[in-house]
């Protein structure tokens, strides 16, 4: 145990005496003393929500399922697809296009028929979080992007809920209980996200994983790191990890910690989460909502002009800004490569001829976008991109090549 951390009290109450099938079922709980009959019908009574039933959601709802957790909500206004399935193992190749919610209540259920799963097939938003939230016990945050993170953060510390934090990239992890309004003689630290990040990233800096790539397994292992703390929470054994961040480099197989003091006393508004809701989509990606307006074109706006360029037409580049990684799964042909990174820092800029006019385009026209303002502001005087990436290209142009 950590020094001079003392186990929480137990976040649920116990609920009713189990049945002979529970406790057959649930006898390897039973004989672990921190556990116990007592800790399983905690288990049993808990409500607990899941946002995303994704990489890490998974695995959480999986093992929670198997624990025997009464009540799972699971939150996500996404269908499943064919790239999900090297990582979102709640979900078959048979769930292609359903529901994540769908398919994950399925999951859950070939686990504990009895659970009482409730779904939210919705996107969250400062209009729906606190409503969605409110009724469950615990938060265990599985989404992959910034905008819901803060989200899910602030609607926790307004409603005293204690949340389960991962994040996820590649082969880098972190993990982190926030309790940022524990109830009074709780023991528990008032600590959330906005201790560890104060200041949310600009938008677009930060990669996703659709962008970046991640390892599959590693999923499997933080997820069930996160579930274990939410079972701690909930029967209140051993010490959580609230006021400490739990890190992974999964390439060199080592886990590291360190400490995180709560600084942040006000509890954060619903207008605060809007605030940067306003700059952000919620989805595959950050996206800034420019003061400068860029132009677009649709994916068949670009398959004509592709034509015609092809033709001996008017002469103009098209420029695709993501990672070489990327353009190894599916590319427009006809496209020059020019990093993002390399437009924002200046160095790709010569590759990128200023008498011709600019076509960017990127995965979903996030990147592009931002692409686009970078070289505005350098003075290119004739810029656009491609809304909606090489996305909108394959659904609305060649939807046989493949998505990532």
């Amino acid at each position: 145990m950590v020094k001079d951390q003392r186990p929480l009290a137990p976040l649920v109450e116990m609920g009713p005496p189990l049945t002979p099938a529970e406790i057959r079922k649930y006898s390897r709980h039973l004989l672990m003393p921190q556990i116990g009959e007592a800790g399983q019908r905690r288990l049993r009574n808990a409500r607990v929500c899941v946002v995303g039933a994704g990489g890490l959601g998974s695995p959480v709802l999986l093992y929670l399922a198997a624990a025997g957790v009464g009540r799972l909500g699971i939150v996500d206004g996404d269908s499943v697809d064919e790239s999900n399935l090297q990582r979102q193992i709640v979900h078959g190749r048979a769930d292609v296009g359903r529901p994540k919610v769908d398919s994950a209540r399925e999951g859950v259920r070939r686990i504990d028929p009895d659970s009482d799963v409730v779904v939210h097939p919705v996107r969250l938003s400062e209009a729906n979080v606190d409503e969605v939230f409110a009724g469950y016990d615990l938060v265990i945050d599985g989404t992959d992007n910034f905008p819901t993170r803060y989200l899910i953060n602030d609607s926790c510390v307004r409603l005293g809920l204690p949340l389960v934090w991962g994040s996820i990239y590649q082969f880098d992890a972190q993990v982190s209980v926030f309790w940022g309004h524990p109830p009074a003689g709780s023991g528990a630290a008032a600590v959330q996200l906005r201790d560890l990040f104060p200041t949310p990233p600009p938008a677009g800096s930060v990669p996703s994983c659709a962008e970046g790539g991640v390892l599959g397994a590693l999923c499997g292992q933080v997820g069930a790191v996160m579930a274990t703390e939410a079972v701690k929470l909930i029967t209140g054994s051993g010490a959580v990890l609230l006021g400490r961040v739990l890190m992974l480099d999964g390439l060199a197989a080592r886990w590291s910690e360190v400490p995180l003091v709560g600084g942040v006393t006000r509890l954060p508004t619903a207008k605060e989460s809007a605030d940067y809701l306003d700059h952000c989509e919620i989805g595959g990606g950050q996206a800034a909502k420019p003061k400068v307006a860029v132009a677009t074109l649709t994916a068949l706006e670009l398959k004509d002009r592709l034509a015609e360029r092809e033709a001996g037409g008017s002469k103009w580049l098209l420029v695709d800004v993501r990672e070489p990684g990327e353009r190894a799964i599916v590319a427009i042909p006809g496209a020059a490569a020019v990093r993002l990174a390399s437009i924002l820092d200046g160095s790709g800029l010569g590759a990128i001829s200023r008498e011709q006019p600019i076509v960017l385009y990127c995965r979903s026209g996030v990147r592009s976008e931002q692409a686009a303002l970078s070289l505005l502001a350098a003075g290119y005087p004739d810029v656009a991109h491609l809304a909606g990436g090489v996305l909108a290209w394959i659904d609305e142009v060649d939807p046989e090549l493949p998505r990532y």
